[in-house]
């Protein structure tokens, strides 16, 4: 991985950390904003791969599918929500400090899959691309759950 790849998934992951902490309004428009992006890039970066296809890369990438597909359920299902302190009709969300450790949780193991995967020979399961797909799907599967919990706009009106 390039010098700059590391400082964008750096960036990425603290952008994605302090989303965590903030309360933001539940807007299935703008939650699915960054999912689509980082998919699209993925799947581009993955076109451009000149790599073949081994059993390992197949284990790794679905091992990794799995395990963002359930910590973003867990991520979503763990989301709070509350009326907005400056429009009560807005409904907000955040995962606080367990969905950080969720996270870090799942970039720890995509770490060790990586590592493990490149010494078995894959090349395509521990692209740039690959792992953009995968939070992808992390942030899709959350942004699915939450969107599916979000309170009626009866939570957001009640105590008017």
């Amino acid at each position: 991985m390039t010098s700059i790849n590391l400082l964008l998934g750096l960036a990425l992951i603290v952008y994605i950390c302090s989303k965590q902490l903030t309360w933001r309004p539940v807007d299935p428009a703008r939650m699915f904003k960054l999912p689509l992006i980082l998919g699209v890039v993925g799947v581009v970066s993955l076109s451009k791969e000149a790599a073949t296809i081994h059993p390992v890369d197949v284990v790794i990438l679905g091992l990794s599918a799995v395990l963002a597909v359930i910590s973003g359920a867990l991520m979503g299902r763990i989301a709070r929500f509350r009326r907005s302190p400056a429009d009560p009709r807005v409904v907000e969300t955040r995962t606080g400090a367990l969905g950080i450790a969720i996270w870090i949780g799942l970039i720890a193991v995509r770490v060790v899959l990586d590592v493990a995967g490149h010494r078995m020979g894959s090349d395509l399961a521990v692209s740039t691309g690959s792992i953009l797909l995968v939070l992808a799907l992390n942030r899709a599967t959350s942004a699915l759950v939450v969107s599916a919990r979000q309170p009626r706009r009866d939570f957001a009106m009640a105590g008017n």
